[in-house]
């Protein structure tokens, strides 16, 4: 077996804690990756709530989820992912952060450790007992230190008897690979 990089692990991680009904959140949608992916998960009878600040991104996700035919279980939202709490208010079983800049996009739009962890925060208030929060770290880039060690710093004081907390990173390559972190309700 392979190891498997920050992304896929966090796709392996939580297609074990999210299965067909649940409702889940792509707080950085991007282009959509994960979006459908949730989409695929959760089936007819879930609900994917994913968010992005760019409306390229937002149109970019509802053009593929309309060509995968996943577009009836999923709720599109151009806001910022710290303004979770206005639009979702049922227990999660899931969610997904891609941290750092739109692939192929304005390098200048990036992801904020204030705002994300207001996100992150909302989310756990909303994770059902196994839920699982997914939060690939893209640091490589003006700001994205600084958001790293936010998250990480936030997430090492979880309390363990609630909170399982893993980080998964390949400590041997250059041009800082992305980190996951992962937090599970208990």
């Amino acid at each position: 077996m392979n190891l498997q990089s920050a992304l896929e692990f966090s796709h392996t991680v939580l297609s074990e804690n999210v299965g067909l009904g649940d409702t889940v959140v792509d707080a950085t949608v991007g282009n959509g990756n994960d979006t459908i992916f949730f989409a695929s998960l959760v089936g007819k009878t879930g609900k994917v709530y994913g968010f992005d600040i760019q409306q390229a991104a937002i149109d970019q996700t509802k053009q593929q989820l309309l060509l995968t035919g996943l577009q009836a279980q999923t709720t599109l939202i151009c806001d910022g992912h710290e303004n979770i709490a206005q639009y979702v208010h049922q227990p999660i079983g899931g969610a997904i952060f891609n941290l750092g800049y739109l692939p192929g996009g304005d390098k200048s739009i990036i992801t904020h450790g204030v705002t994300t962890l207001t996100a992150i925060k909302t989310l756990m208030l909303l994770l059902r007992r196994g839920g699982t929060i997914c939060i690939v770290i893209y640091y490589g880039h003006p700001g994205g230190e600084e958001e790293r060690e936010s998250v990480e710093q936030f997430a090492r004081q979880l309390d363990q008897k609630t909170y399982n907390v893993l980080e998964y990173q390949f400590i041997n390559q250059v041009h800082t690979p992305p980190r996951l972190v992962v937090i599970q309700k208990r």
